[in-house]
């Protein structure tokens, strides 16, 4: 009679543990859905929106490559979220190891990634990003996916070259553009009437220092980004340990499955 209430008292202790888990998992992969929806909802608005905000985004090819990243992110935390709900509360196992080995993709993924830029990291330095910019950049070609980017990110930080815009000297902008010292997208710039005009576009190409971003881009980038770098490691950490509890969960709740 002893053993069989120990084992009954078992019994029921291991449903309410596998009934914890599944809703544990439950509200978790929810709110995986949420913030996957909420990110396909903003890419989505981006790219239809009426208002014209798309062509501001398709002009920079930072931001328009950055909503396909949104749009990616959100639709594979949409698909996680809803087969972790779907089988948390179904209890369906087909759903959860589905839900385990994309999880566990990703994971691999991320720690591919992480691994990759450690290895690569030389080619994150001032002196790649100087050679680059010397061979690469032609200055008024928007065709070319190099030289765009760079614009962008000239204009949007308000510096010039990797280093100052002395980079500019022996490079291929110098040798198609001989009467410019920088490109135009060094110029400083004000805004008049709700638009951005240039101070003194004709002196800066010159070279007047007076008129152009005098400061290099790797240090406004770092700089701009010191926070969110910092910011993003942290997340880096808390995502890859929710993995991995989300994986320990979907195999816990998978075993307990009658």
């Amino acid at each position: 009679m002893g053993q069989g209430e120990a084992s009954a008292r078992g019994t029921a202790m291991e449903g309410d543990c596998l009934s914890c888990i599944k809703y544990l998992m439950f509200v978790f992969n929810f709110l995986i859905f949420l913030g996957g929806s909420f990110l396909l909802g903003v890419g989505v608005w981006v790219l239809v929106d009426p208002t014209g905000f798309r062509e501001i985004v398709a002009a920079n090819p930072l931001l328009f490559t950055g909503v396909y990243i949104l749009l990616g992110m959100g639709g594979m935390l949409f698909l996680l979220g809803f087969l972790g709900c779907c089988g948390a509360i179904r209890e369906n196992k087909c759903l959860l190891l589905f839900f385990f080995m994309l999880i566990l993709l990703i994971f691999l993924a991320e720690l591919a990634a992480a691994i990759l830029a450690f290895l690569f990291r030389e080619h994150l330095t001032r002196d790649y990003f100087t050679k680059e910019l010397k061979r690469h950049y032609q200055g008024y070609n928007n065709t070319d996916v190099f030289t765009s980017t760079w614009n962008a990110i000239m204009t949007t930080f308000d510096c010039c070259g990797v280093n100052s815009p002395e980079d500019f000297k022996d490079s291929l902008f110098r040798m198609i553009n001989q009467n410019h010292m920088v490109p135009e997208a060094c110029c400083q710039r004000t805004s008049q009437a709700e638009e951005l005009a240039y101070i003194n576009q004709e002196q800066c190409l010159f070279g007047n220092m007076m008129f152009r971003n005098n400061k290099g881009c790797y240090s406004a980038v770092v700089d701009y980004f010191e926070l969110y770098i910092y910011v993003a490691g942290a997340l880096a950490i808390v995502v890859l340990t929710i993995e991995l509890f989300a994986m320990v969960f979907a195999m816990c709740l998978f075993r307990g499955i009658q």
